[in-house]
């Protein structure tokens, strides 16, 4: 698992998983699933509610709370997991999916206090599990700043992609993922927050820092070259390179394995309404929304995002 759990996916189940394709599922979540597309929020709570009843701790359930703005209600779901874990790894994913909650409220500080408790499960994992732990370590730490940078938490987005760096780096030889990976998120992560602070020198900068990491890995750029255009197209629209915004955005969706990203849409909408074209920016806001299913970072920004874009 590479760059892409960071960016893209979370082993959390998705609105697919719960439509039957992660297993069987109760009609309750089935029906629950279907008002949640039809946006149908009342209905929605009450088939949420009816799981709940026969599962307190239904993960699906909870993260479908997430995903219609109830996110306080999810929360005491992910608190009776954390309480009743089996073991420390089913406790850690609770503490992920509890992050993860709060992400969708573009809570950084708490999003941060339960990252770092899963990070502290990694650590004890360190002498069994060397080269998966310190690069779940890593990965948890990306993940916890890239909700901070959607959140405008940009100090803390800093700090905390250097962490991920840092300990993704302590993978000890034989390494499973190579130091150009980190060197590449690391590029990618400060260029989007340089554009964020204004600064295009140091966007630019890490632009080229990202292409020479990609070029110097052929086999890491195998899975990581399709991220590279939501780069210089995340620059370019908060550095007001609207039209070149609109360019690498629009190549980055078309790219395979970036289809159904909902956040990418979100920000090609972005773009749109910023040159005044709001019939198609209000349909990329409605693609981004209709994708944002997931328990991660892009959903947990895009989800909200969007539903205060289209009133909904």
């Amino acid at each position: 698992m590479l760059l892409t759990a960071v960016f893209t996916a979370m082993s959390a189940p998705d609105l697919e998983a719960q439509r039957g394709r992660g297993g069987p599922q109760s009609d309750d979540l089935r029906e629950a699933a279907a008002f949640v597309r039809a946006r149908n929020k009342p209905e929605a709570l009450q088939a949420i509610r009816r799981e709940l009843a026969r599962q307190p701790t239904s993960t699906a359930a909870a993260n479908l709370l997430d995903t219609i703005g109830e996110g306080a209600e999810a929360r005491r779901v992910f608190q009776r997991q954390i309480d009743e874990a089996r073991d420390p790894s089913a406790r850690a994913a609770a503490e992920r999916a509890m992050a993860m909650s709060y992400a969708f409220e573009g809570d950084c500080a708490n999003t941060i206090t339960y990252e770092q408790r899963v990070i502290d499960y990694w650590v004890t994992r360190e002498a069994a599990e060397p080269q998966n732990a310190f690069y779940q370590e890593g990965e948890m730490a990306n993940e916890g700043a890239r909700v901070c940078i959607d959140a405008g938490e940009l100090d803390t987005a800093e700090a905390w992609y250097r962490k991920g760096t840092a300990l993704g780096l302590k993978e000890p030889e034989p390494k499973t993922h190579p130091t150009s990976l980190w060197d590449y998120r690391l590029a990618h992560a400060l260029g989007r927050i340089a554009a964020r602070r204004g600064n295009v020198a140091e966007a630019t900068r890490q632009i080229a820092a990202a292409r020479q990491a990609l070029d110097s890995d052929p086999t890491m750029a195998e899975q990581q070259e399709r991220f590279f255009p939501y780069l210089v197209g995340y620059v370019a629209l908060y550095t007001n390179d609207l039209a070149k915004a609109e360019t690498e955005l629009e190549r980055a969706i078309a790219m395979p394995g970036n289809e159904n990203d909902p956040f990418l849409r979100a920000l090609l909408g972005t773009t749109y309404e910023k040159l005044g074209r709001a019939t198609e920016a209000r349909t990329a806001y409605e693609a981004a929304y209709e994708r944002a299913t997931a328990h991660n970072p892009p959903a947990a920004f895009t989800r909200p995002f969007t539903r205060e874009k289209l009133g909904w």
